[in-house]
């Protein structure tokens, strides 16, 4: 059903990025991966069976954004899915005393760099014969609830989910579909306060559940999967006894 499917996936050498393209490749979809750091990626890229196909990428950077779109267009003459994944966050740090370069480094890379690829994923999908495609893109459960002390990030993923709704009212003129999955707690490198114990809204510390992020990938690969007359627009996915519902 996806073979000849192109999947590109921003920040794809880690955590869940890296869970969704093994998932994508699994699925029959020849997979673009991209990031800054090339050894993450050719690392992810091995173990796809050919499928993988690393372009080097800082998703922060219009001109780099601009090149890595232009090389899949040339690679491989389109793009079915997108899946923007990559993102960033902050030391844990008061509003009034989150430095501005925190504040605009994470607002670069979750929301600015969403927005240029996103853009730029329209722009090749409205152009391709046959047109169309889907977006997917990674907000977190804190598009829904605040963690104490994350303003950068819980805004930028607030603001994710306005920019999912808009392109998938707008992509329906173009067979464009956008949806949005939310991750809480898998078993990644941001995980690991989460382990050891990590600050509730009430001010205790607790220690929260994780899954594995081999889930979070799976259920990537189905979102992508789908034909383009469906789609998910939301879909949360977590740790069955995360303290998410009813947080705060």
């Amino acid at each position: 059903m996806n073979a000849n499917r192109i999947a590109l996936v921003t920040g794809a050498g880690t955590g869940i990025g890296k869970a969704a393209a093994l998932a994508l490749g699994e699925a029959g979809f020849t997979v673009v991966l991209t990031g800054r750091r090339a050894e993450p990626l050719d690392a992810v890229a091995a173990s796809l069976d050919g499928k993988g196909h690393v372009v080097t990428a800082d998703i922060s950077a219009p001109a780099s954004v601009s090149a890595l779109f232009d090389t899949v267009a040339a690679r491989f003459g389109r793009l079915d899915v997108l899946f923007n994944n990559a993102g960033g966050w902050s030391a844990a740090t008061p509003i009034e005393d989150i430095p501005l370069e925190d504040w605009q480094r994470v607002v670069n890379v979750n929301l600015t760099g969403v927005f240029l690829c996103t853009q730029h994923a329209i722009r090749l999908m409205k152009a391709q014969d046959p047109k169309g495609g889907r977006i997917i893109n990674n907000g977190s459960i804190s598009a829904h609830a605040p963690r104490p002390l994350t303003g950068p990030y819980t805004a930028t993923k607030h603001a994710v989910t306005g920019l999912t709704k808009q392109v998938a009212l707008e992509g329906r003129a173009h067979n464009i579909a956008c949806g949005q999955i939310d991750i809480g707690n898998a078993d990644t490198d941001m995980a690991v306060k989460m382990k050891t114990g990590i600050l509730q809204a009430n001010g205790q510390i607790m220690v929260e559940p994780t899954f594995d992020p081999v889930h979070a990938g799976r259920a990537v690969a189905y979102m992508a999967s789908l034909p383009l007359d469906a789609n998910v627009l939301t879909m949360t996915i977590m740790a069955t006894s995360a303290p998410f519902v009813g947080r705060g």
